[in-house]
């Protein structure tokens, strides 16, 4: 029986759809959480446990989160997807793919090291220098976002609009993350949220939201839009140059038409975007992790 581990502490919607497009091609996925994973170092045993795969470790590993934690505990649990990859066993997406993009100032530097467009960024120590910085935007006419370096679904971000929202500049564990404020085309507040799959742009949708944070998770609706070639252009180069073997792209069309990346994420969901497009978006993940890591030939 072939079998795969979906890591994940909250499977609902999307591990059941995981789970029906692996049936589909004749596998098993079973849900494992990493807080319940650990290294045996012994001469006889495998080196690393997962809960279920005791006695083989897994097929291949689908990674749909990774759970917050002390630096200690994330790190632990970033090691196991390092060491079950350097066991052979395909990681989809790796530990590597996923530091490079939950921490935001690496992504950003990434973006702008690829001679991609994205917004002006800031990610330093110095209260007072990043205060400083914000007040010299404010002068200059713009709004700045403050993010936690860490972090998904518009949690913990403020927008910094007058000298006083400065008191609500809040740091990521000690460290500053601010951006320009990026307004965008036409009325309300939208961005497009593009899904890559293996290099190549699958879906995309338009969020628009209730407010300036464009999150689903926030409220915002889902429109699907026809995808244009050079903003699939973008979003696949956003993916190559973090490393990724799927994401999905967050880009805002500015107020002069320019497209700029926002965020590129490698545990991206998809329920809002599969509500408005015609493609089955687990079975085309599955297809991909299965077809290019798990081949008969490749010892899966």
């Amino acid at each position: 029986m072939r079998r795969i581990a979906i890591i994940t502490d909250d499977p609902g919607w999307h591990g059941k759809q995981l789970c029906l497009a692996f049936a589909e091609r004749g596998y098993v996925a079973e849900y494992v959480s990493l807080t319940a994973c650990k290294l045996q170092l012994t001469v006889a045993d495998l080196p690393i446990i997962i809960p279920g795969f005791e006695q083989q470790l897994p097929a291949a590993v689908f990674v749909r989160g990774v759970p917050g934690g002390s630096l200690e505990e994330v790190v632990f649990y970033l090691d196991v997807l390092h060491a079950l990859k350097i066991l052979g066993v395909p990681v989809y997406n790796d530990a590597g793919a996923i530091e490079r993009s939950v921490d935001k100032g690496m992504t950003s530097f990434l973006l702008q090291h690829g001679g991609l467009p994205t917004a002006m960024t800031w990610v330093l120590r110095d209260r007072d220098e990043a205060l400083a910085i914000a007040e010299q935007q404010l002068r200059a006419g713009y709004y700045l976002i403050s993010k936690p370096l860490f972090g998904s679904q518009g949690e913990g971000i403020r927008r910094i609009e007058k000298s006083t929202d400065l008191l609500w500049l809040t740091s990521s564990r000690g460290i500053y993350y601010l951006q320009r404020f990026v307004e965008c085309a036409g009325d309300g507040y939208s961005d497009v949220r593009v899904f890559v799959i293996n290099g190549r742009a699958v879906a995309a949708m338009r969020r628009r939201g209730i407010s300036w944070l464009n999150n689903v998770a926030r409220g915002a609706s889902c429109e699907c839009i026809e995808l244009e070639s050079d903003l699939a252009e973008l979003a696949i180069a956003a993916v190559a140059a973090l490393k990724m073997d799927y994401a999905g792209v967050d880009v805002i069309q500015d107020a002069d038409g320019c497209y700029r990346i926002i965020e590129v994420n490698s545990v991206p969901a998809w329920k809002g975007l599969q509500s408005v497009c015609d493609i089955n978006i687990a079975e085309c993940l599955v297809a991909d992790l299965l077809d290019r890591y798990c081949m008969p030939e490749k010892a899966c």
